[in-house]
């Protein structure tokens, strides 16, 4: 038992130490980073009673559709949003573009925190491969969906355009759709564009991280103060 919920823990520790490494001109605080964390934990809470209500008003849907773009994607990122929303948006701590992306992520690991959590220890679908096979592709794409929401978060913020504000939802929404809809298609085939979708999230977010980082007011702060030491 312990040992699997190490295995489900993992990639959630490690996600949340590197964007507080990749944070690096001025840190969240502890409190904050801790609360995005809780506030992802009990969305998970949420989505699941909005999840059974659905199930309840449109019982036995079982087109990969549906399942992906509404019962799973449509409902997990507009509650996440809503959470990352009231947790962030005029809290004084999110003072640079970067703490959308760091926010944003830290909710999304809480709830895939959770969720790997309850798959792992599943008595019949978990064990330690599926924390491995979960680690590698499920608890990033919920991080990457999380950057893409925080992203955009930022972008409405700080450049205050609504538009921002929607991309907020609808990227990170139609992102994971996108991911869930391949995978409960089942496939072998779609293997391949798969894993070159997945690749595709790191690129996007790995370009996101950098472009915010550049704009960070702390920036030269940050630098002249390195210089000095």
């Amino acid at each position: 038992m312990a040992g699997l919920l190490q295995a489900a823990s993992a990639p959630v520790v490690i996600g949340a130490v590197y964007l507080f490494i990749r944070d690096k001109y001025e840190k969240e605080p502890y409190k904050m980073l801790f609360l995005g964390l809780l506030y992802g934990i009990y969305s998970t809470f949420v989505i699941w009673a909005v999840g059974t209500a659905i199930e309840k008003i449109f019982p036995h849907t079982e087109s990969p559709f549906f399942s992906a773009f509404i019962s799973s994607a449509g409902i997990e990122e507009a509650i996440k949003f809503l959470f990352l929303y009231f947790l962030v948006f005029h809290n004084p701590n999110f003072n640079e573009p970067f703490d959308g992306i760091v926010y944003g992520v830290f909710v999304a690991l809480g709830f895939a925190w959770l969720e790997n959590i309850i798959y792992v220890l599943h008595k019949d679908l978990g064990g330690y491969e599926t924390a491995f096979a979960r680690g590698i592709f499920s608890v990033p794409g919920h991080g990457l969906f999380g950057l893409e929401m925080g992203y955009y978060l930022a972008l409405a913020k700080f450049y205050a355009q609504k538009r921002y504000l929607l991309g907020a939802f609808f990227v990170p929404y139609l992102l994971h759709g996108i991911y869930n809809y391949i995978l409960f298609l089942d496939r072998n085939i779609l293997w391949i564009p798969f894993l070159l979708f997945v690749l595709f999230l790191w690129w996007l977010g790995f370009k996101r991280m950098k472009l915010l980082l550049e704009r960070s007011p702390f920036k030269n702060t940050f630098i002249k103060k390195d210089r000095i030491l």
